[in-house]
């Protein structure tokens, strides 16, 4: 494991590092269709009755759920009067579509 902080770490490995993060908190089916539907409903986002709606899932569970994707930076939340809604951070997922694919089909350098 890399004992450095990630402070100190070349900016492209900062990034990779967030991406990971990101990607991390993606990688489970429900926050993936919650993310999904996020994209969707595009800048209006939804509100959490009815993403939990859309899924069928208690509310504990939906919670759970929102708070790994909040974490990795993916989604926002905003209280509107007595409503929670979700927004999709489309910053950070065209970055990260954008890191994975920047160089597509260039070859790589394998010179140290």
């Amino acid at each position: 494991m890399n004992s450095k902080p990630v402070e100190n770490l070349h900016p492209e490995i900062l990034q990779t590092e967030e991406a990971a993060l990101a990607l991390s908190k993606l990688g489970h089916p429900i926050r993936l269709r919650i993310v999904q539907y996020l994209v969707q409903a595009g800048e209006e986002g939804l509100a959490v009755g009815e993403i939990q709606s859309l899924l069928g899932i208690p509310g504990s569970t939906l919670s759970h759920h929102i708070s790994h994707l909040v974490a990795g930076g993916l989604i926002t939340q905003e209280r509107q009067s007595r409503i929670l809604r979700c927004f999709m951070n489309f910053d950070k997922m065209n970055g990260l579509v954008t890191l994975l694919t920047d160089k597509c089909c260039a070859g790589v350098d394998l010179t140290p």
